[in-house]
Order: structure tokens, then sequence, then C-alpha cells
């Protein structure tokens, strides 16, 4: 195995994380895990290997919207006073516009029933959109919520990091080491591990992404992040686990508890169509949603 360092600055601030508007409840738990999928597209090779990881990094989110849309599995495996909980989401991406759109599973002991369907979920450029919602919203309408006013910038609150977001917390790269050449689901890939600086990712990030991760910087307790990531020849994002850590607000009498969320990007089928409507203002609840 091939291991080169490179720091390149970095830091921690204190702060706290909301991490669970929509999907994931904070005192259940949970991301983690990888998907399956992958397969050889195009044909124009980059020598990743011989350049700066930090290079080929920061370059990552600018390759993903050259190449369009792609097919793309999602895990979320959080960690809280000792349960683990994972929610699985799948669906198609575009780098291009920003835009997607996922099925996102919950495990039964997150969603509290065994016949829960799957929440549809669009991502957008500053919003998320999901369907299947519960907690009171009728089935016909969708929840819409402004992802640069979350304190996680959508990072952890859908359940599914979004996928540009994940490649663009990689310009906030530091403390990146080679860890050598593999094989994932038959493409050969270069992985990286380092940490990613929320703040420094932000100032980087596209337009589109700022103003969520300027929220995620402001958010967690920790703007460090760490992550593995693992790029195609051509320089492409083929798989990027990251490590979220945040204090969360304990129930009364209870004291405060410290979350980890492992969330797991595969990207695969580079070119797939995307098709993304969005809802109509009809079709957005505005009305009161449980807790709890």
């Amino acid at each position: 195995m091939v291991v080169q360092q490179y720091r390149d600055g970095g830091g921690a601030r204190a702060a706290r994380a909301l991490a669970v508007a929509g999907v994931i409840a904070v005192t259940a738990g949970c991301v983690g895990g990888g998907g399956g999928g992958g397969g050889s597209d195009g044909s124009g090779q980059r020598a990743v290997a011989a350049e700066r990881p930090l290079d080929v990094l920061g370059r990552a989110a600018g390759v993903l919207a050259e190449a369009g849309g792609a097919e793309a599995r999602t895990s979320m495996e959080t960690a809280a006073g000792g349960t683990r909980v994972t929610i699985r989401g799948e669906g198609t991406y575009d780098f291009r516009t920003q835009m997607g759109r996922l099925k996102v599973v919950l495990p039964t002991d997150a969603a509290g029933a065994d016949d829960r369907r799957p929440i549809t979920e669009l991502l957008a450029p500053g919003a998320l959109y999901m369907k299947n919602r519960g907690a009171g919203v009728p089935d016909d309408k969708w929840v819409r919520i402004d992802t640069t006013a979350l304190e996680d910038g959508n990072l952890v609150t859908g359940g599914v990091t979004d996928p540009m977001a994940a490649a663009e917390l990689l310009r906030g790269a530091a403390d990146v080491t080679y860890e050598g050449k593999s094989e994932l689901a038959g493409v050969t890939v270069h992985h990286y591990r380092g940490v990613a600086d929320l703040n420094r990712a932000a100032r980087a990030a596209s337009p589109q992404s700022r103003g969520a991760l300027s929220a995620a910087a402001k958010g967690f307790s920790k703007d460090a992040a760490p992550f593995d990531a693992y790029l195609d020849e051509e320089g492409r994002l083929r798989k990027v686990r990251h490590r979220f850590s945040f204090a969360s607000e304990g129930r009364e009498g209870q004291e405060a508890a410290e979350v980890t969320v492992v969330s797991t990007l595969l990207l695969y089928g580079f070119g797939a169509p995307v098709t993304v409507k969005l809802p109509d203002e009809d079709d957005i609840y505005t009305g009161e949603i449980r807790q709890g």
C-alpha cells in the first residue's frame, strides 16, 4: 500500500448541530455502510495517482459536473447512546443542475411501523422536498425545507447527504494521505483519506452549494469531518464516506449525548438521464408537522 501525507491547514470550532429536522431522530441514531454498483464509463483517463492529492480532491466536484448525471446509492448510520440505525437511499442525481431524486428507506425502529413507505426526496440547490414524510403530513403533499436554514446544511437531516455537497466537501480537504489503488465494483479506484474542513469547503464551494455548507460550518460541533474518498482513473468520485459528530440536546433530566453520523455515497452509471420536476406550490404542505 502506498501512503503519502499532505497537510493543508485545518481547524475546529464549538457549535451545536440540529441534525435531524426531518427524517432522523437524534435520540435513535444514525447512518453508515455503503452500496454497490459500478461499471467503467468513458475513455479519457487522467493519471490521478501521479497528481497531488489535494488537487485531485479539489477538482472532484467539477469533474462530476462535467460527467452530468449518475446513479447513486446512499447509506447513513447514526450512533447515539449505544443505538445504531441505518437509513438507505437510491436514485439519480444530475451534478450539472445539482438536482436529484432519491427513495429513502427508514429502518423499522426509526419509522415506528413495518409498513412505512419509502420517503421520496427531491434535492435542489438550497432546498429539500420530501413526500411520504409522515408526522401528520397528508400522503399527497410535499414538505419543503430550506437547507440553508438547517444547522447541518442538510448533510444529515434528510437521511442522505446531498451528492454534490458530499463532493464539494472535498474542496476543504486537509491532512490527506494517498492509500493506493483498489477495485470497486470492477472499477480501478484511487483511495484518499483525510479530513474535510467545513469552513474551507464552504468558501470554495459553487454558489449553489455555498449556502448549505456555510450553515453546516456554523452548526456542527466540529468543523472537521474525516473522510475516505475513492476516485476512478478519470478523477470521478465513485465512493465517499464522511464522519460527522455533534452533541445532541438531551431530553429533560438527561445529559447531551455525542452523536456520530457516518454518511456514505456510491456513484455509478455515469451519463444516466435524470429528470426532476419540483412540486407546484399547491402541492407543498404548510401545516403543522408532529414532532417526536
